[in-house]
């Protein structure tokens, strides 16, 4: 917006006439009515006395959106996003550490089957916050599928910087898990080769354990703990993914209005991704249940999520966007 438009809308949003305007300004009405329509512009000392009567900055007035500065959150978008991104975040949370939770009791001696069945809570819990969640989002943005963008460039500047801090963070979380695994892959490999039983228990009821089984308790101990960092890693990436897309007012605009087009293949891709999750669980039941593989089985929701976003990335791509 140029000066004259900052200015007129300044003086609007007061609910000022130019003749008062001029009069606080000690200047003509003709002069007022000459900036307004862009004819002249107003000497450094007006332009000060300006900024301070409305309480904007410099900059903003003569070459910014002087309406940015104004606009309000009258439907509580950040604060429903907000919740709308720690929801989610924990529903994707419980998932990956119900994984890593079921591994690591699995390697203190717990019967595979209820580790298997723990997870399955873990599962269902999360699942059901995810869809909640969604579902209560989806019912804001069909109340309001217009927002102005009421976030200053301050705001969006400290968020940028907050996101890149938590990117360095899950990644540095990801590199260290990665080295853990290694360096504990290792230590296995030396059990293996010994040739002196470990003991589990006392007394009497010490029960000799040999090298190899010592080594697989500690792969499954390992995977569980590497599965639990994971879900930190997963959970600081995707809360500040989010985080850094609420301020894109534009896009959420769009969003929450698509071209029937954009519509159609937003549904589809729903119903897929609905298909291929259902289809992953019930090869992660019959690999439990039947072959007795929890330790293995959750591999199948991994691929499903992998294949989800093929999904997603093949048929969100609209030639007319």
């Amino acid at each position: 917006m140029s000066l004259a438009e900052n200015l007129q809308f300044l003086r609007k949003q007061k609910n000022i006439t130019q003749e008062q305007l001029a009069e606080q300004l000690e200047v003509s009405r003709q002069s007022v009515s000459k900036w307004e329509s862009g004819q002249s512009y107003p000497e450094m000392e007006k332009l000060l006395q300006i900024c301070s009567m409305f309480h904007c900055s410099m900059d903003g007035l003569m070459q910014g959106d002087v309406s940015r500065e104004f606009a309000q959150d009258s439907c509580d978008y950040d604060k429903t996003y907000n919740r709308f991104s720690r929801w989610l975040t924990a529903g994707v949370g419980l998932i990956i550490s119900g994984l890593g939770i079921a591994a690591l009791l699995e390697g203190l001696g717990m019967d595979e089957g209820m580790c298997g069945a723990l997870f399955f809570v873990f599962l269902i819990v999360g699942v059901l916050t995810i869809v909640v969640t969604g579902m209560q989002y989806s019912h804001f943005v069909e109340k309001n599928p217009h927002l102005e963008d009421f976030y200053t460039e301050e705001e969006k500047d400290r968020a940028y910087r907050k996101f890149t801090v938590r990117i360095a963070v899950g990644v540095g979380i990801i590199l260290v898990s990665l080295l853990f695994v290694i360096v504990a892959g290792e230590v296995a490999l030396d059990v293996v080769g010994t040739e002196s039983p470990a003991y589990a228990g006392s007394g009497d009821e010490a029960l000799m354990i040999s090298g190899a089984e010592v080594a697989l308790k500690l792969d499954d101990m390992t995977g569980g703990i590497f599965l639990l960092a994971i879900a930190a890693a997963v959970s600081i990436l995707t809360y500040g993914g989010m985080q850094k897309a609420k301020y894109n007012i534009e896009e959420y605009n769009k969003e929450a209005n698509p071209s029937p087009e954009r519509k159609r293949r937003g549904n589809l891709i729903g119903k897929l991704c609905g298909c291929i999750m259902l289809v992953a669980t019930i090869v992660y039941m019959i690999m439990g249940f039947v072959y007795n593989l929890w330790e293995r089985a959750w591999i199948v929701y991994a691929v499903g999520g992998i294949l989800c976003g093929i999904v997603a990335i093949a048929l969100s791509r609209d030639g007319e966007e």
